[in-house]
């Protein structure tokens, strides 16, 4: 049996701001203790804020070893007794786990790989060039796009699923020769993290920095088919009288005939004129190869280009942020339905109630991330864990002195949030 919340999307897709606004709409408190619950989620966003600044001043450190777009310089330290930090992709797979996005499979790769493009392009991909790769999506979604076919004279509506946000890292190969340095433009070693949005699932290849295309057979027979017939005319009309002069000559030369052969001046003119007019056909289709090939190409950078939204170091800090923001929704989220509860809840009816409340009235079908929220409330004070494992809010007015104390103890160098 299948999960059933296998199709729901884990990311909250609602600013933290009107998410504030939309628990308040509910009714389920008089107008100072909405008040009091805006002042307490303001705090919340505060002490959340605090605890990812120091894993951004991790990711900082830790990158800057191999940041591709570093503008300082590296200064060789002596070893310290101090821990090795998390390497920088362990640190950024737990950042995208956080901002709520989820790693591609293998699999799911494969078959992109094997599907038909949207771009009506074959791409390929050289794994070999590689010797790390990450790929982590959030957000699935279906989307419509019209098609041409028949050469323009009709459309046809397609269906194909997207993912809203992509990130990805790679590492290159420490192996690779220099023409392929040279074509890639990336130093052995090197690293590349970018982050895109609006990815068809069948395209996922394109996001490759050593992405190649490939003509299709289709694309070959709308190349060739109407060179071969358009080349037989040319042979036929340019070529027909130096073709039976050659074939004469060949035939004395090879001794299948007697006739001697006389090549005067019209005959030779007819005979360059013929080959002139063969090579520049011969150029002529060799263009059009190229141009088309050059107007995928063109396509392909085109879309490319709207789609990234940050690389290289911008990438974990939009990424920082994102994470933010989703805990802080989840945190406001769980203390809010546990404060207006009428009973203590365990964690299991506090997600379904969440996920049945977004579903009802806002339309959005979310796989709420319970544990992480409960474990901040829980060690912030704000939320109580009961013998039997139910859950109790801290009301309003000792949530808000609750809060005052951590605020103290922070300001003494306490540690709040781990």
């Amino acid at each position: 049996m299948e999960n059933r919340t296998a199709d729901l999307m884990k990311f909250i897709p609602f600013r933290k701001s009107d998410l504030i606004e939309m628990c308040l709409a509910q009714n389920d408190l008089d107008k100072a203790q909405r008040q009091q619950f805006r002042q307490i989620a303001g705090q919340l966003t505060r002490f959340i804020h605090a605890s990812f600044h120091t894993q951004t001043e991790q990711l900082k450190d830790t990158f800057s070893r191999i940041n591709p777009d570093a503008d300082t310089q590296q200064v060789e330290l002596p070893a310290t007794m101090h821990h090795e930090p998390l390497s920088f992709v362990d640190q950024l797979k737990d950042l995208l786990i956080k901002a709520n996005y989820e790693q591609i499979s293998e699999s799911t790769l494969n078959r992109a790989l094997d599907e038909a493009s949207l771009f009506k392009v074959q791409l390929q991909v050289d794994f070999d060039d590689f010797a790390e790769v990450l790929l982590f999506s959030r957000s699935e979604r279906s989307a419509y796009e019209d098609v041409p076919r028949f050469f323009g004279l009709s459309k046809k509506r397609i269906e194909f699923t997207t993912y809203e946000r992509v990130a990805i890292y790679i590492r290159l190969n420490e192996h690779l020769n220099e023409e392929r340095q040279k074509a890639l433009g990336l130093e052995p070693g090197g690293v590349v993290l970018k982050l895109f949005k609006n990815v068809p699932k069948a395209d996922l290849e394109m996001l490759f920095p050593n992405t190649q295309i490939r003509m299709r057979l289709l694309d070959k027979l709308l190349i060739g088919v109407p060179a071969a017939i358009s080349g037989g005319i040319v042979i036929t009309t340019k070529l027909g009288g130096s073709l039976i002069l050659l074939g004469s000559l060949l035939g004395f030369w090879l001794g299948l005939h007697n006739a001697e052969v006389t090549i005067d001046n019209t005959a030779l003119i007819a005979l360059f004129a013929g080959i002139g007019a063969l090579g520049s056909y011969l150029f002529k289709q060799f263009n059009n190869f190229k141009n088309r090939k050059l107007r995928f190409v063109q396509s392909l950078t085109k879309n490319l280009y709207f789609k990234n939204l940050d690389n290289n170091a911008g990438v974990f800090h939009r990424l920082i942020d994102e994470a933010e923001e989703e805990e802080c929704k989840e945190a406001i989220l769980a203390y809010y339905f546990l404060l207006t509860s009428l009973t203590p809840l365990h964690e299991e009816q506090l997600d379904s109630a969440i996920e049945t409340w977004l579903k009802e009235h806002w339309v959005a079908n979310i796989n709420f991330e319970i544990c992480d929220a409960m474990r901040k409330l829980v060690q912030m004070g704000l939320v109580t864990k009961n013998d039997d494992s139910s859950l109790t809010a801290l009301p309003l007015e000792k949530a808000k002195r609750q809060l005052d104390l951590l605020w103290l103890k922070m300001g003494n160098g306490t540690e709040v949030l781990n």
